[in-house]
């Protein structure tokens, strides 16, 4: 589902204007966004989590040049999912 058809199905379902919709998304994905870069997570209840994860200092091989190079640790986004979401997936037939 790509994020205009996201906006039509909330359009359908609030009454919004699909413009309205798209401005609102828009405004939701930019405020995780912007959570997340100054390292606070999103919470939502019901539905899942929006967190940073920490990934350790790793070797890795550059397979061109035949020799090993050092991944130092970074921090990437995540998401979890909220237990009765991850279930109500997990059980969908």
């Amino acid at each position: 589902m790509t994020k205009a058809e996201v906006a039509n199905e909330i359009a359908n379902k609030t009454g919004l204007d699909k413009a309205d919709a798209l401005v609102c998304l828009e405004g939701f994905m930019a405020v995780v966004k912007d959570s997340l870069v100054n390292g606070e997570p999103v919470y939502l209840r019901g539905f899942g989590s929006f967190i940073i994860k920490k990934r350790a200092t790793k070797s890795a091989r550059d397979i061109l040049k035949n020799t090993t190079i050092t991944v130092p640790e970074h921090n990437i986004p995540a998401f979890k999912a909220a237990k009765s979401f991850a279930a109500a997936v997990r059980n969908k037939k």
